[in-house]
């Protein structure tokens, strides 16, 4: 990129900064009625923008790359890739990979990815590409029946782990050190034990996050506490911590974690079953995990996924079957600000947030 370009993409980072903080400030501003400052603060927030994926199939793997390029990934081994910000979505999904069920995606740029299947035994597998998706290569299927991957995460290029839920009593960890070309079993003398019924959730490739060169977190559910457990060596050593958000039942528990820099974090969840309560669904961390706060005012629903908005401390959005919550206080409240259904959100440094989610339903934030 030339200088000229790199300056025109700083101005506009920048001027998106600035109006989004404009626009989230608006309710806050006591001098105007309530009813206008509402009315303005609907006008001026941004909005997601549906984006036509000529299909009906259920995205739970989003990878955004940028405000143009990202990649999703869902059911029926299906994977789109898009350069234009979504106007066109090209098919990239692997040969004969109908059966495989994709719910996680991590993508470097426009060429390269690297996409999680989930299920028992070698349903698990993570596959590869390095030309945008003209051709895949399969550089992990699990063979133990015990297993069932969930979710990958990378802190750079090269270095990855994907987790499965417990076997023999302890969550199982893989890694790379050659961005997904190869995956080896760590071991598990720093993971502490499973509680009974614990597991993770496939819902939104974010019960498994990273942050920084060797920070990374993972969300429980199932068990009597949904608990999240961090690690500051890349998978080899493990703390954990319970959440504030309920479990004590298959359905509940934590399904998504974000961290904006290795203190500040947020969990989201809840109860997936449509119709059934989900209070407390989302907590805070200030201390990378080592305790969780409750929510003063938490989503009203399930959420599956969640995102902090770039280059503002105290924006997130949280997403779910039932709609779209934003918090301007770092979690701590949060407010409905559209009702459309998405599994899993994310943003890039350039303001590109997209979501993703059942019936081929994609969307870019637009401002």
């Amino acid at each position: 990129m030339t200088s000229k370009g790199k300056t025109r993409r700083m101005v506009s980072v920048g001027l998106c900064a600035a109006a989004v903080s404009a626009a989230l400030a608006v309710p806050a501003q006591a001098a105007r009625p309530a009813a206008e400052a509402d009315t303005r603060a609907a006008a001026t927030l941004p909005a997601w923008k549906l984006k036509d994926t000529g299909t009906a199939v259920r995205f739970r793997g989003l990878a955004p790359v940028s405000r143009t390029v990202a990649w999703v990934a869902g059911s029926k081994g299906t994977v789109l890739r898009t350069g234009d910000g979504g106007r066109e979505w090209v098919d990239v999904s692997p040969p004969g990979a109908g059966e495989l069920e994709f719910r996680d995606i991590e993508a470097f740029d426009a060429h390269r990815a690297v996409a999680l299947a989930i299920g028992e035994g070698e349903a698990s597998r993570v596959l590869r590409t390095d030309d945008g998706g003209a051709t895949w290569t399969e550089s992990f299927r699990n063979t133990d029946p015990r297993a069932f991957y969930d979710c990958l995460t990378f802190f750079d290029s090269r270095h990855g782990l994907a987790m499965s839920d417990p076997v023999d009593g302890r969550y199982r960890i893989l890694s790379t050190g050659d961005g997904g070309r190869s995956w080896k079993v760590l071991p598990n003398d720093g993971m502490p034990a499973a509680l009974p019924g614990e597991a993770g959730f496939a819902a939104s490739g974010q019960c498994l996050v990273s942050s920084g060169p060797k920070d990374v977190w993972l969300a429980t559910g199932g068990g009597a506490t949904a608990r999240v457990l961090h690690s500051a060596d890349r998978g080899l050593n493990w703390s954990v911590a319970e959440s504030t958000v309920p479990a004590g039942d298959p359905a509940r528990g934590v399904f998504a974690l974000a961290f904006r820099d290795r203190a500040h974090g947020i969990a989201v969840g809840g109860d997936y079953r449509s119709g059934e309560a989900s209070p407390r669904a989302a907590a805070v961390t200030g201390d990378g995990g080592r305790t969780w706060r409750q929510t003063t005012t938490p989503p009203p629903a399930y959420r599956s996924g969640v995102a902090w908005l770039p280059h503002l401390k105290s924006a997130a959005l949280a997403v779910g079957p039932t709609g779209t919550d934003l918090t301007v206080d770092g979690g701590r409240t949060w407010r409905t600000v559209d009702t459309g259904s998405f599994d899993t959100v994310d943003c890039t440094p350039d303001f590109g947030c997209w979501a993703s989610g059942e019936k081929g339903r994609v969307a870019r934030l637009e401002f």
